[in-house]
């Protein structure tokens, strides 16, 4: 779409504002609003003022204003808003150099994008993301000097069987058993058929939704796969549909991968394929019919996954989830159709532009555009020096004696760990200057500062179960 045509979907759609978004280096939509009158094709050049000090991870106050440049191939009438908005999203640039802005995460992941066609290996890299999520009825959470608590309660939830609901008419699921339920045990048919209709107005297809395996309204919508940048533009709609179609069902959406104690957590598994002139280059006569290649790319995603971590578990809660002996693939082995290995090479079909990788680390808690792309630069990365894999584990990893499980690798077991491996293994990403040393180091200091320290000095609510009495 052009900036002419931009402006004129305004008129055809009588927009009265314009919303420009973009990211936190964290991952959250920021915005502002601006006259429908302050829009004309000059603006497709010469962008928005803002403060980039306010923003997290960003600039320092001395050196404060950015511009937000917005892309008209990102434009979009917010499903939500009283008054007819027509949304960009924007680029991130210096006011006085122009030069875009090494720290916006959809610049790296334009970067990405672009070092792929430079590498020679393909042209085009399709993602597809399986983002989990919890649809809960109320949330209260506290952390102070003195008191710290969460309690969450969703109408699905087991613990509720109890309940005086005036009346309360049971089918709720089980700890584990929430997958695939039919009404009235699952309770939230129509509104996961909302989100999906929601997205799809949006332009964006939707393959499936479903009840998850948790109680309480563990959920799944699937979006059919999408060039990388593409698709991390569609993640962040993707939440922000999700979370306002429960608000407007008086419910709560969350991404956190792990809310729930002795639950399934939340994971977003990543399916990851590379094309060249319009061929796959992942299919072959290879394990499982891939292609060496496409070996060679798991062999960089195992080599780099605790390292790839930081970006694709990026919080405290994400190791929650990450516990070996559990749901989540903790163990650095890949195989067909076992789901407990960190990389499945999926067997629903054997057509060739089928072939593509899993990986099941990732969970929904990431900045899209960073995770997509470094676990792009790993498997780049395999490609390029040949990484060998190893042979595969087709067989159920949880149930291994321990001599055997103590010569497969893990993922890390915090994000302390994460953030320790990716200081000392993060050389790939640098290449192309896809991720610059800068990117590395400020989001190393921020998960630092602000994630992993704060939980380190707050004592546990269990804690006080434990210990209070010694």
């Amino acid at each position: 779409m052009t900036p002419k045509q931009v402006l004129e979907m305004a008129k055809e759609n009588e927009a009265k504002v314009v919303d420009i978004r973009f990211l936190d280096f964290p991952g959250v939509w920021q915005h502002f609003t601006v006259p429908i009158c302050e829009l004309d094709e000059s603006s497709f050049e010469d962008g928005f003022g803002f403060d980039g000090s306010s923003i997290r991870g960003w600039q320092p106050i001395h050196a404060s204003d950015m511009l937000v440049i917005p892309d008209p191939a990102t434009t979009k009438m917010d499903p939500f808003f009283e008054v007819p908005t027509l949304v960009l999203i924007g680029d991130i640039a210096d006011p006085l150099t122009r030069e875009p802005y090494s720290r916006d995460p959809r610049y790296i992941a334009k970067k990405a994008e672009l070092y792929l066609k430079g590498s020679g290996i393909g042209d085009t890299v399709y993602i597809g993301p399986e983002a989990e999520f919890f649809i809960f009825d109320d949330v209260r959470f506290e952390s102070s000097t003195n008191r710290a608590f969460y309690e969450i309660d969703s109408i699905e939830g087991i613990w509720n069987t109890g309940k005086e609901e005036s009346p309360n008419l049971g089918y709720k699921p089980r700890h584990k058993q929430g997958y695939f339920p039919v009404p009235p045990t699952d309770k939230f048919q129509d509104l996961r058929t909302d989100m999906l209709l929601t997205l799809e107005k949006l332009g964006i297809d939707v393959e499936c939704q479903h009840h998850e395996v948790a109680t309480a309204g563990q959920a799944e919508i699937d979006m059919r796969f999408k060039p990388l940048l593409q698709m991390g533009d569609q993640l962040m709609w993707f939440k922000y549909v999700l979370k306002n179609v429960a608000q407007e069902d008086n419910r709560t959406v969350t991404f956190m991968p792990k809310p729930l104690f002795e639950d399934n957590g939340t994971g977003m598994h990543i399916h990851i394929s590379i094309w060249k002139d319009g061929e796959p280059i992942f299919a072959g006569d290879q394990y499982a019919g891939v292609s060496q290649e496409a070996l060679y790319g798991i062999g960089g995603i195992l080599k780099h996954c605790r390292a790839l971590c930081a970006f694709t578990n990026p919080t405290t809660n994400s190791y929650k989830r990450l516990v070996p002996g559990f749901e989540a693939p903790v163990n650095l082995a890949y195989s067909s159709r076992n789901r407990s290995a960190a990389i499945r090479i999926p067997m629903y079909s054997a057509a060739p532009k089928a072939k593509r990788l899993e990986f099941r680390t990732p969970d929904p808690s990431c900045n899209g555009y960073l995770a997509f792309s470094a676990i792009l630069m790993a498997v780049l990365d395999g490609i390029e020096n040949r990484i060998d894999p190893g042979e595969p584990l087709d067989k159920d990893i949880y149930s291994l004696p321990p001599e055997e499980l103590a010569n497969i690798p893990s993922a890390p077991g915090s994000l302390e760990e994460a953030l320790a491996a990716l200081k000392e293994d993060h050389a790939f990403l640098l290449k192309g200057d896809v991720f610059t040393q800068d990117v590395i180091d400020t989001w190393i200091e921020y998960k630092t500062e602000n994630e992993v320290n704060p939980i380190k000095l707050r004592p546990h609510p269990h804690e006080f179960f434990l210990y209070f009495d010694i």
